[in-house]
């Protein structure tokens, strides 16, 4: 049974989150996205553990109509490490909250800062039966790789138990599978949301092939047992995310390494910092010039929600609009739900929406034909379509059913894409500046619309 699941999400009690992050609220938005097992978050935090008790059907069931819910929770070490949990049922997060009590203050965040490092955390979570792994691997705050070189630096005695590595927004397979270590793990896709908007929740997500929608069946695949694992990652492209390239965060100019070295990682220009990127970091680390991906890796495919094409496609500063809401209804309507919008739906189908922009836009993300001008230093990359995309008529569908087939669920390649891979030297444009210790890679403000494409 094929599911999609998106395992790393912030309730309405975590720094920085909308007040909407209630279960049922959860639970609808993301049966319109697709998905079908969500994890609760923030399962550690007093108040929100009792409504996720409301709402269970049993210990290890937790249902809101079609939507399944499994204990999840994100925990901040004494190393500012962040590490994602999945619990076994309702009473084990009770258990795994009375351990960590001793170490941190439970009623202050969703996300607890707890006085343990990597390997006492994962000591707890096997005692408990609990999965865990690092959360946004890859990221400069509060990652692994931002604060360790190796995950038995992280982890120490308690690395074999580590069996998945969220990839975060700035990385891919094809990052991750460069560095021999990370080889035998499963990679999560997961959105980290603080908002149930329809940019936000699922933004990426993890299809799973499971026996049953169970922690126990979740946990076969997981872990890769009776032929169960995980069949598509689905995300942005790295170049997205905020933190990929070396630059400044406070005026966002991007450096080459040797430039950054060579400065001293202070900003000629504004003297802030510049901080190191993925893309730099994964360079630092990689075993491999080129990813070597193990045979259970499945396709990685890449895509921004369906509001934010659709936005671009209009030309639109909002996916709030109601250009863009009623569009984006009108899809949801005809095919179920966004995923089924914007992966497996046969082009000549989408002229439901009325509009051959939307419809071409939709194509070229299916076929990788965008330009992606990378992020860094806290400011997010943006995708643009080439101009001769945003007015063509569609002739033929543009993507025939062979292309679409190899986008399915095991059967997906990757498509080119064009990336503007030159550091900036110039600043971009004015936004709002990231102070040296802001961590904004999980956290996002309260609802409020969109001012541009990536403001989330």
């Amino acid at each position: 049974m094929k599911v999609n699941t998106d395992l790393h999400l912030h309730s309405k009690y975590s720094m920085a989150s909308s007040r909407r992050m209630e279960l049922p609220t959860i639970a609808r938005e993301a049966s319109k996205k697709g998905m079908e097992l969500i994890g609760t978050a923030d399962c550690t935090h007093p108040k929100w553990l009792e409504e996720i008790k409301q709402v269970a059907v049993s210990d290890e069931e937790i249902r809101i109509d079609e939507i399944y819910f499994i204990p999840t929770t994100e925990i901040e070490d004494n190393k500012r490490v962040h590490h994602l949990l999945i619990l076994p049922s309702i009473s084990k997060a009770e258990e795994l909250a009375e351990r960590i009590a001793p170490f941190g203050n439970l009623e202050a965040d969703g996300r607890p800062n707890i006085r343990l490092d990597g390997s006492e955390i994962a000591e707890i979570a096997k005692d408990l039966g609990a999965l865990i792994g690092p959360c946004h691997a890859f990221t400069p705050w509060t990652a692994l790789y931002g604060y360790h070189d190796s995950l038995k630096s992280c982890y120490g005695d308690m690395t074999d138990y580590i069996s998945f590595l969220e990839l975060g927004l700035s990385a891919d397979n094809d990052y991750a599978d460069r560095i021999e270590e990370l080889h035998r793990l499963t990679f999560l896709s997961n959105s980290d949301a603080h908002s149930p908007s329809t940019n936000k929740l699922a933004r990426e997500f993890t299809q799973f092939d499971v026996p049953e929608l169970t922690f126990e069946g979740l946990k076969k695949a997981i872990l890769r047992e009776q032929g169960y694992g995980a069949t598509l990652n689905v995300g942005f492209f790295p170049e997205e995310g905020k933190y990929n390239r070396s630059a400044c965060i406070k005026c966002f100019t991007q450096y080459a390494l040797p430039e950054a070295v060579e400065n001293k990682w202070r900003c000629p220009i504004c003297g802030g910092v510049v901080k190191k990127g993925v893309f730099d970091r994964i360079n630092e680390l990689a075993d491999f010039k080129e990813p070597k991906h193990p045979d259970h890796r499945p396709p990685y495919l890449h895509l921004i929600p369906l509001a934010e094409i659709i936005q671009m496609a209009l030309g639109h500063a909002s996916v709030q609009t109601k250009g863009v809401q009623t569009a984006w209804n009108k899809l949801i309507e005809r095919f179920g739900n966004e995923i089924n919008a914007l992966i497996y739906s046969e082009p000549e189908d989408l002229k439901i929406v009325g509009n051959d922009r939307i419809v071409n836009a939709i194509l070229a993300f299916r076929k990788g034909n965008v330009i992606i001008h990378p992020g860094g230093g806290g400011q997010y990359g943006w995708v643009e379509l080439p101009e001769n995309l945003k007015e063509v008529e569609i002739r033929n569908g543009q993507l025939s059913l062979a292309d679409l087939e190899k986008l399915k669920p095991g059967k997906g390649s990757k498509s080119g894409k064009k990336i503007d891979k030159k550091p900036r030297k110039e600043t971009a444009e004015a936004g709002k500046e990231e102070s040296e210790n802001k961590e904004p890679d999980d956290k996002e403000p309260e609802d409020a619309g969109q001012s541009s494409l990536f403001d989330f």
